[in-house]
């Protein structure tokens, strides 16, 4: 890409992952340019700040930041250690940011990616022209390549059964809310002490939003929990207990299953939203597409996941997997209808490559709307991607990732399946029974 010589790579999110690419990048000379859409790096995260990820800061800091942050003075935090997402970036997305300089611009929130004077139709040139970066102020800016590591956070899924917006939905936005409560903060836990909140979502955030909601239960009388569920019964929701190889997600399980247990919360099975209306008394009534109803409802709690948002990406040549959003090389080793507990293959550059030369999604976009990644999935991406920027193809294609058991067998698709046959394409023996574990830790989905 001769035109391209001298140009930035230009990575879109200065969250962990971007900043890693970010640092990756600029240990082989390749000079980098992080655009965030946010105030500050680390915006997304922020907003689940109070949040306790299930991965410690050993699995949390990136190899090649680590060394750019070594002769500033950083301190690395305790290796064993669990953060919440304010401490995440307090302790290294924020000093990472500032050594890296003016490389991270915040504020600037990318509207299109595309190729100078072409469109996506236009094959000429494609090879030879950089890639233009537009953002929301006007500014085009020419990139040697660009690396998508924006993530998904600001693309929550809707409370509709069939991936769309219940119908009214909108109406009564200020009762549904894609949120991990505070219950710490004095005005959030007012919002929902005394009050019937529905919970809908199986992953992790719903059972970190289910175990803090059950520790309200206990202390506020009145406080009543729905937790609503597509599946026609629990499965293995709640995960490997102490058989998950991250133990502050499996005494997560823990902690949701007993509550249900306990009688603090009351699940909903097979359960599809279609409509949610409020009624005269200011609560609202959720309504199936079976026609079965959920009433009296103060509070709804969307926690079913993540997409990635794609239309700014419109003029360039994207290869998409058509169920997962995913590049479709690595679409089939994500697929949660078949990978789960740990079966996710090693996948770099090669697997994150589209037909629009020196475009890659990385980080939890890469991901479409597969579920459970962890941190150091996007490092090795990044580290990757990075070594092929550079034309070392050996090293970009020498990924050794070992991921740990999730805990959670059975993909999304297979949610709304029988349990018997849930459990028989999703292979056994990863999966303990849930026991009591020590850590009392929460956990974030993207950790």
């Amino acid at each position: 890409m001769d035109d391209s010589a001298g140009l930035p790579v230009v990575v879109i999110g200065a969250g962990p992952v971007g900043l890693a690419a970010a640092a990756e990048l600029a240990e082989r000379g390749v000079e980098p340019l992080v655009l965030e859409a946010g105030a500050s790096a680390g915006a997304s995260v922020l907003q689940w700040g109070h949040v306790r990820l299930f991965s410690p800061w050993g699995w949390l800091i990136d190899p090649a930041a680590q060394r750019l942050l070594a002769p500033t003075g950083w301190v690395s935090p305790d290796p064993e250690a669990y953060p919440t997402g304010a401490e995440w970036v307090a302790g290294y997305l924020a000093p990472l940011a500032a050594a890296l300089g003016d490389r991270v611009r915040t504020g600037a929130r990318v509207v299109g990616v595309t190729r100078r004077g072409r469109d996506r139709v236009v094959d000429a040139g494609r090879d030879s022209e950089p890639l233009i970066v537009r953002t929301a102020d006007g500014q085009r800016i020419a990139a040697r390549a660009v690396i998508d590591a924006s993530g998904t956070w600001t693309s929550p899924n809707p409370l509709g059964g069939d991936g769309l917006p219940a119908v009214g939905e909108a109406e009564v936005a200020q009762r549904v809310r894609a949120v991990i409560p505070d219950l710490t903060d004095a005005g959030q836990r007012a919002r929902y002490a005394g009050r019937h909140v529905v919970v809908a979502g199986s992953g992790h955030s719903a059972l970190t939003a289910l175990a803090g909601l059950a520790a309200l239960a206990r202390e506020e009388p009145g406080t009543r929990i729905s937790w609503v569920l597509r599946r026609p019964g629990f499965g293995q929701v709640f995960g490997g207990g102490e058989g998950d190889q991250l133990p502050a997600r499996g005494a997560l399980g823990v902690r949701a299953s007993e509550a249900v247990d306990a009688g603090l919360v009351d699940p909903v099975f097979g359960f599809r939203t279609e409509r949610i209306e409020q009624v005269a008394d200011g609560t609202v009534v959720l309504i199936s597409d079976e026609g079965r109803t959920l009433s009296g409802v103060d509070e709804v709690l969307v926690l079913t996941g993540f997409r990635p948002e794609l239309g700014w990406l419109s003029e360039v040549r994207t290869e998409l997997d058509p169920t997962l959003q995913a590049p479709v090389r690595l679409a089939p080793l994500i697929d949660p209808n078949v990978h789960s507990c740990g079966t996710v293959y090693p996948h770099g550059a090669a697997e994150l490559v589209h037909p629009e030369p020196g475009f890659y999604l990385a980080g939890m976009k890469s991901y479409g709307r597969a579920p459970t990644f962890l941190a150091r999935t996007g490092y090795e991406q990044v580290r990757s991607i990075a070594d092929a920027l550079i034309g070392d193809d050996e090293a970009a294609a020498r990924v050794e990732l070992v991921l740990n058991e999730t805990g959670v067998c059975g993909g999304a698709g297979l949610f709304d399946a029988d349990e018997s046959d849930a459990a028989t394409a999703s292979g056994s023996g990863c999966c303990g029974p849930t026991v009591p574990d020590a850590d009392p830790a929460g956990a974030a989905s993207s950790s």
